[in-house]
């Protein structure tokens, strides 16, 4: 009896010390390692994808194609900086003409041999899908998105392995907030404002609200089909404030005896536009991710000393912005020396990239619009403009 109640006792000991053993195994992640070393299994209803693997598996072996052999698509949604893609590209094949349309040739063709087409989208959603589709699919290899957008499509656009590579422009007045019946912006709160949700123009009625001190929750906000839709929203009533392009809400608040609350003249490093590749294109052919960054800066660097041209073309483009002049000088294109500070590889910016990619992306996994994204390090691919960089230092 005194020998089966030692036993007993010695069994109920080990068992104890081995939960606690798995107890403290388990926290320390040690039960984990050895049941995916000795009994791996796959979870349930996980599936592969393009994006679990590297995006440049695919290139070729041995010295690596300068272009290929058809053009090189850029989409983007027209502001002011875009004069410089339209001059780069020698025009703009619209996603609805018929794609036998020739346009004239651009600088890239001209002076860097470079087959290069732009294509313009009327909405900054159907340019996500594009550049997540590619342009072998009917996409595009490249796009023109604001740092914002990237950071809170990043999930979606995963696949694609999205890469900055420089530093387009920035929003000098391009996006505004207007109302009807408001003075101030503290005066929002408990009003009705129209904006398109997955918009640069929204993210800056973040930022408005942010300034003033009112919280989402004190708004409501009226989703829109698209940011030319923020002019109609405030002119018919439908919401209390807008947000999106001050061409076309300074029409529509002047109409109903309204006012414009604030621009991104008072946030001027706010909204950014950078360009951005799929990660296989800039794999596959950095020859050409080199000439076509040469060719945008050069044909930025046209725009500033004469935007004669650039404003014509912005102007047959997108109406809706008003004078086209005064569009590019409220977003300008970037020089170089703007970009390697904006970058952090030379010079000073009073907010760099990494900051703006890292800050949009907290904020919108905080109010729950993306998931978690990579560092700002791992979103961008500075070699062609450092490549240009020490090409024309002196």
């Amino acid at each position: 009896m005194i020998v089966r109640r030692g036993s007993g006792f010695i069994f109920l000991f080990a068992i104890g010390l081995l939960a606690a053993a798995y107890v403290v195994g388990s926290r320390l992640g040690y039960v984990e390692r050895l049941q995916a070393r000795f009994f791996p299994r796959l979870p349930r209803g996980a599936r592969l994808s393009s994006g679990d693997f590297p995006a440049g598996v695919a290139a070729p072996m041995g010295e690596l194609a300068s272009v290929p052999l058809r053009p090189t698509v850029i989409g983007f949604t027209p502001r002011g900086s875009s004069a410089a893609i339209l001059l780069a590209t020698g025009g703009v094949r619209s996603a609805a003409l018929d794609s036998r349309e020739r346009v004239a040739e651009g600088l890239l063709k001209v002076a860097y041999s470079m087959d290069a087409k732009a294509t313009v989208f009327a909405r900054e959603e159907e340019l996500r899908k594009a550049l997540a589709f590619g342009a072998e699919t009917g996409g595009v290899d490249m796009a023109a998105v604001s740092v914002d957008r990237l950071a809170q499509w990043w999930t979606l656009l995963r696949d694609a392995a999205p890469r900055t590579l420089i530093l387009l422009g920035r929003s000098h007045g391009q996006e505004a907030l207007a109302a009807v019946g408001i003075q101030h912006l503290s005066e929002l709160r408990g009003k009705r404002i129209a904006s398109y949700p997955q918009s640069s123009a929204h993210y800056f009625a973040l930022w408005a609200l942010s300034r003033a001190g009112i919280s989402m929750q004190e708004v409501k906000f009226v989703e829109l089909n698209s940011s030319l839709d923020a002019g109609s929203a405030l002119r018919e009533g439908r919401a209390d404030a807008a947000a999106g392009f001050l061409a076309d809400l300074e029409l529509a608040a002047r109409d109903r005896g309204g006012k414009v609350l604030t621009t991104t003249a008072d946030a001027p490093h706010l909204v950014s536009t950078v360009l951005v590749t799929r990660g296989d294109f800039v794999a596959r052919y950095p020859g050409a991710v080199r000439r076509i960054v040469r060719g945008l800066l050069d044909a930025g660097a046209a725009v500033r000393r004469d935007s004669t041209e650039g404003a014509r073309l912005l102007g047959e483009l997108a109406p809706y912005l008003g004078d086209p002049s005064e569009a590019i000088r409220s977003a300008p294109p970037a020089d170089l020396k703007e970009n390697l500070a904006f970058f952090g590889l030379s010079g000073e910016s009073p907010v760099t990239y990494d900051e703006l990619f890292q800050s949009a992306a907290a904020l919108f996994m905080k109010i729950g619009k993306t998931g978690s994204v990579p560092s700002a390090e791992d979103t961008r691919d500075l070699g062609a403009l450092r490549y240009v960089f020490e090409a024309r230092r002196p």
